[in-house]
């Protein structure tokens, strides 16, 4: 994948991300591809990496993520992100997360994503959950 073509998926990724449509996130995974969040469980296929962006998603009405950088290392690209979002969901108090972190792609021959290993504080996460971005201690 050149450079200018993993810029353009990633924009693609970035935007149905903020689509509030999670099949359109799965759309871009290879068919038996997975998505691993903070060394949890995997999701893999699209009915299962659709379930879990739909509980960001879900929680987030409002969810934005930002593209902050891409690149390519050997067979990986890292892509680094910005989520942003009000947890107003089913059983959602109200606080505003903003959260930074990174996915570790591994892209198939057909220029989908076969593995994504995603990473981010999940201790500043929950405690933005409780207090909010703005209330952090």
């Amino acid at each position: 994948m050149s450079t200018f073509d993993l810029r353009n998926f990633t924009e693609r990724y970035t935007a149905a991300w903020c689509s509030q449509d999670a099949a359109s996130v799965a759309a871009l995974y290879a068919p038996n591809g997975s998505l691993t969040i903070n060394d949890g469980l995997p999701s893999v296929g699209r009915t299962a990496i659709t379930a879990a962006v739909q509980e960001f998603m879900t929680a987030f009405p409002d969810l934005k993520v930002i593209m902050n950088d891409v690149s390519i290392d050997g067979e990986r690209a890292t892509y680094r992100w910005t989520l942003e979002g009000t947890n107003t969901g089913p059983r959602g108090n109200g606080a505003h997360v903003r959260i930074s972190g990174f996915e570790e792609w591994r892209i198939d021959a057909d220029g989908l994503i076969a593995e994504s290993l995603g990473h981010f504080d999940a201790a500043n996460y929950q405690r933005q959950l409780e207090h909010g971005a703005g209330n952090v201690r």
